[in-house]
């Protein structure tokens, strides 16, 4: 596994565009965030958020205490303005439905080298609050990685947001960041393997349906785990 090393334009535009992208949010709405205890900060860890509309990942990360790693499906890069905006924070692209050794690789790098990592279970944005079925292979990049897990609930990142945002009316945005998760481990092997795969990252979006309400629970209505 090669080291992890950001380019150097990197380190230099991703202050500047977490600074300017969360500046923007704080005119649009007011913000709250709650669960910052539950961080631990200086140390690898994956952080795994609900994904409702493409505000998810600008607002987590430009309001983190620390710079996240950010992976993203390989369309979202083919959006003027917007792929400029991701390759200068960083944004590691994704082609969906794809083995890639070298990205994990690069994933694995940047989380043993100490970068934690932003990721969405559902794999895309659902369009509405309601939860999707979270996809198994997340739970791969959980099992290998053996860092802890802390799930994150954002509420208020609708798919009419900027429209009521550019209106002035201020719809508000919250994240509410719980204590984290230690996966039991994959034991199994064959389809029995992938089972437990799928069990494990159904587990973390239950703790995450936990963190908000009710109608953003969506197929995990019935196994939401709230913090204790």
């Amino acid at each position: 596994m090669s080291e992890y090393q950001l380019p150097t334009s990197v380190k230099f535009t991703r202050p500047i565009v977490k600074s300017a992208i969360r500046s923007f949010f704080r005119i649009l709405s007011p913000i709250t965030i709650e669960g910052k205890e539950n961080i631990p900060l200086g140390k690898p860890y994956i952080l795994a958020m609900n994904h409702v509309s493409i505000f998810d990942p600008p607002f987590i990360a430009t309001f983190w205490p620390e710079m996240l790693e950010i992976i993203a499906a390989q369309t979202a890069f083919e959006r003027r303005g917007q792929k400029e905006i991701l390759e200068w924070y960083g944004v590691i692209p994704v082609h969906r439905g794809e083995y890639d050794r070298i990205l994990l690789d690069k994933i694995f790098s940047a989380i043993h080298s100490g970068h934690p990592l932003l990721i969405a279970p559902e794999g895309s944005r659902s369009g509405k609050v309601a939860m999707q079925r979270a996809k198994p292979g997340v739970a791969y990049i959980f099992e290998k990685a053996q860092v802890p897990i802390i799930p994150a609930g954002i509420m208020g990142t609708t798919r009419d947001y900027w429209d009521k945002a550019k209106r002035g009316k201020r719809p508000p945005l919250t994240l509410r960041i719980g204590p984290e998760i230690n996966l039991p481990p994959i034991v199994s092997k064959g389809k029995e393997r992938r089972k437990s795969r799928q069990a494990n990252a159904d587990l973390v979006m239950s703790h995450i349906a936990g963190l908000l309400p009710d109608e953003y629970h969506g197929v995990y209505a019935e196994s939401a785990i709230k913090p204790i």
